[in-house]
């Protein structure tokens, strides 16, 4: 059934259907018009089409709005989308964004907004959702009251909309995978990324860096305190981290390195020793690794865990003691698919594949590309000269090192 009243917060990652009902995207945000003395009317949708490509969908070819989806005409105009003049997106810019209530001249901010079809056919803003300022209490992390208001009851205040709050933005945009969140922080002016990246959890952060390019991860990791800096980049891969902190002046990475975990931080000094586009400066030292005397069950249970990445769950590295990269004499590789194939009793040991050759420390990164693509690997063991297992190059790790700097904004001819 068609709705006719919406709030805006709720249409970010809705799906986009033709009318056969296919998918042909999702929603990314609204656009919003503003107009001299009535409310702001919605224009149409920043929609995502296959290829990561946005493009506008104008409000008049959507024929309906339902809980989680929108149904279109089947129209859709596939040149990207470029801001015009006096439109706004709706979650990125106008959640959050300050008001005065007129009636006490208090300030609030907005927090939702609905949108409800007119009869002519346009939609139009209806009513505000605001939480009014907090006042001054003994209750500590106490917010202020909610209210539902007219548009005509509010005044936005004179502000640069970059320092509106982000905590509207932030909850507009909780389900976004890493890499979703990535696209939509590269949308937001500089200022709004930063308050954006200042509320999220120190984790969802951490995820948001390895997602984003170097000059937005650069922009982020140089406006947070040092403390927090170190902390975040605790919880990154050792790999992303250092290539992140190899950008950083040698001041800032010692300050940071110090302030970490000190296993984290052995791991990237290890790490920022090699050069950039070699096995060594790709590969991450986390892999899972066993002994020869392992079993099936003992191993499976390994990669079960949870906070195992999937491109390292795909494979158990056997070696000799110490089990921790730098390890002891590499023996082989167990692919998954192996693991499933043998009883949970076997040992790692009289299944390895030994014929998978580990790369040098400094193998450039066209060779390793050249090995994972002929052997349709996911993965590659990286030794030193006494063969000891310092680490893998996952493909993922090659891919974001061959794809161009503007892979997640760039549109494909």
């Amino acid at each position: 059934m068609s709705a006719t009243r919406v709030f805006v917060a709720r249409l970010a990652g809705c799906g986009v259907f033709d009318p056969l009902g296919d998918r042909v995207g999702k929603v990314i945000d609204v656009l919003m018009a503003y107009r001299k003395t009535l409310p702001p009317r919605a224009t149409g949708f920043i929609i995502e089409i296959s290829g990561r490509r946005r493009v506008f969908l104008p409000i008049s070819r959507v024929t309906a709005i339902a809980p989680g989806q929108l149904m279109t005409n089947g129209l859709i105009d596939l040149r990207r989308f470029t801001m015009r003049g006096q439109e706004v997106r709706a979650i990125a810019e106008m959640l959050g964004r300050k008001v005065t209530l007129l009636e006490d001249k208090q300030l609030a901010s907005i927090e939702d907004f609905a949108i409800e079809l007119g009869s002519r056919g346009d939609w139009v803003l209806s009513e505000l959702f605001v939480r009014k300022q907090k006042k001054t209490s003994g209750i500590p992390f106490a917010k202020g009251p909610t209210v539902f208001l007219q548009w005509h009851e509010v005044a936005e205040n004179q502000e640069n909309p970059a320092d509106q709050d982000a905590q509207q933005l932030l909850t507009a945009v909780s389900g976004l995978r890493p890499a979703d969140l990535a696209t939509a922080v590269l949308d937001l002016p500089e200022k709004r990324m930063l308050a954006l990246a200042e509320e999220l959890d120190d984790e969802r952060l951490a995820d948001l860096l390895e997602a984003l390019p170097e000059e937005e991860q650069l922009e982020i990791i140089t406006d947070l305190d040092d403390e927090r800096a170190a902390e975040v980049l605790d919880l990154m891969g050792p790999d992303d981290a250092a290539d992140l902190m190899a950008n950083l002046s040698a001041e800032r990475t010692e300050t940071l390195l110090d302030l970490m975990d000190a296993e984290e931080a052995e791991d990237i000094r290890q790490l920022l020793q090699y050069e950039p586009y070699t096995a060594g400066g790709m590969m991450t030292p986390e892999p899972i690794i066993c002994a020869a005397d392992t079993t099936v069950a003992e191993a499976m249970a390994l990669v079960r865990r949870k906070e195992v990445e999937p491109v390292l769950a795909a494979q158990v590295f056997v070696t000799l003691p110490p089990y921790e990269a730098p390890t002891g004499r590499y023996l082989g590789v167990v692919h998954f698919q192996k693991l499933l194939r043998y009883p949970p009793h076997e040992r790692l040991g009289s299944i390895l594949d030994t014929e998978q050759q580990p790369i040098a420390l400094d193998t450039p990164i066209a060779q390793i590309h050249r090995d994972l693509a002929s052997y349709d690997l996911v993965a590659l063991p990286v030794t030193d000269d006494q063969q000891h297992l310092m680490g893998v190059v996952t493909v993922d790790d090659v891919l974001d090192h061959l794809l161009p700097d503007d892979w997640r904004t760039e549109e494909d001819n």
